[in-house]
């Protein structure tokens, strides 16, 4: 209580003070709510990518968009190592919307390939519903985002690719039926479309140039391969196996892949904290100049401390418990304030918002704030920690 009466003593320039604190942690708990969501997407594909080997066309590689003949599935199936494959057929769900800035995954649309979930580390799961199919035409199962972007449930109708505003001639849709909606795995499946391969080629087909359609068998064409390695097998050396057995592919090695991801997610975790570290800075030098004030104000009460028997340990104590106390209190308010701003911000967003407010960042926040105040304090709490009793009685 006394800890408390002491920081009440001057009203105005204690709530300035926590104020200082309040906006860096309002600052962290904002931006690191945005890098908990960017790391979460990341997580996802280095779980993902980490355990299979991504094959794509030998002129371009994995994502390089291009085509390569279904009749090469059989080719990288036959690789020794090699436990399964699959094909991979994607197609953009709202053509013309690809130039748009964005923190999450576009939507997309994607083939569904029963029997692969037993191999991928990234396991999927339903919210409501049944998977697709081989056999399935025109049946969808969307991610959770997908379907609350527009509004969608097991049982209703949407038309696929959806249509842009400024649709050109010759652009070609589809009404399928949703018949399953994915659990929320706060990464790339969120935002996806699955469909049956068939449906798939049947949607890469009709997206291929004018000119080209008609002229090509779409369903000869896959967009790539995901391959699963045997247990034990290195798949960075399965990788190469694949290159080197199948000339018309380009298989990625996976250790390359989670390198990236990881690189991105340090890279954008530095710069949101980085910036919330500026605004705890001045928090910090506010809560530094408090305290000086504090010990010069109360030289004689703590001369009086000392001479009544007060040791040096006591002294320190308790000027670094105001110093700590001002930091939770901000930190507490700052934590809360930014959880309310991020889940309105949230709230307002069909997908689900770019936010993520986690166990680690609330124990992050408010451990940052307390040990700000605490550190911030400590010069101060030292100065009236050693001031000499007789000289601290005479002072005033």
């Amino acid at each position: 209580m006394e800890i408390l009466r002491n920081l009440w003593r001057r009203k105005l320039r204690t709530i300035l003070t926590i104020s200082g604190i309040v906006m860096g942690i309002f600052a962290l708990t904002t931006m690191g709510s945005m890098a908990e969501h960017f790391n979460y997407l990341l997580q996802g594909g280095v779980t993902y990518y980490g355990k299979s080997v991504q094959v794509g066309d030998a002129n371009g590689g994995a994502f390089s968009g291009g085509y390569m003949s279904a009749s090469t599935l059989a080719e990288v199936r036959q690789v020794e190592g090699v436990a399964a494959a699959f094909p991979s057929v994607g197609v953009v769900a709202k053509p013309g919307s690809t130039n748009v800035v964005t923190f999450g995954i576009p939507d997309y649309i994607t083939n569904y390939s029963p029997g692969s979930d037993q191999y991928s580390a990234f396991k999927l799961s339903l919210a409501d519903g049944r998977w697709v199919t081989d056999a399935s035409r025109y049946e969808v199962v969307l991610g959770s985002s997908f379907a609350a972007e527009f509004h969608k449930q097991v049982g209703d109708a949407i038309y696929l690719p959806v249509r842009p505003s400024d649709a050109p001639p010759g652009f070609i849709n589809h009404r399928f039926t949703v018949v399953g909606v994915l659990n929320r795995t706060l990464t790339a499946p969120d935002s996806s479309a699955m469909v049956s391969t068939h449906d798939a080629q049947t949607l890469q087909g009709e997206s291929l140039p004018v000119a080209l359609r008609g002229k090509v068998d779409t369903y000869s064409l896959i967009s790539g391969i995901v391959a699963y390695g045997k247990p034990g097998v290195d798949l960075d050396a399965l990788a190469g196996r694949i290159n080197a057995e199948v000339p018309s592919v380009k298989a990625a090695k996976p250790s390359t892949l989670v390198e990236t991801f990881k690189s991105g997610g340090a890279v954008f975790t530095f710069i949101t904290t980085a910036a919330a570290l500026l605004a705890l800075l001045i928090g910090g030098l506010s809560v530094v100049n408090t305290m000086i004030m504090s010990v010069t104000e109360r030289v004689r009460e703590i001369g009086l401390k000392k001479a009544l028997g007060a040791k040096t340990g006591n002294i320190l104590t308790e000027f670094l418990a105001e110093a700590a106390l001002i930091g939770l209190i901000g930190g507490v308010i700052g934590f809360l304030l930014g959880v309310a701003l991020t889940v309105a911000l949230n709230a307002g967003d069909p997908t689900g918002g770019l936010f993520l407010v986690t166990p680690r960042l609330a124990l992050l926040s408010l451990g940052f704030a307390i040990a700000l105040g605490a550190g911030a304090g400590l010069l101060p709490a030292i100065r009236a920690a050693r001031m000499d009793p007789v000289t601290a009685l005479r002072s005033q």
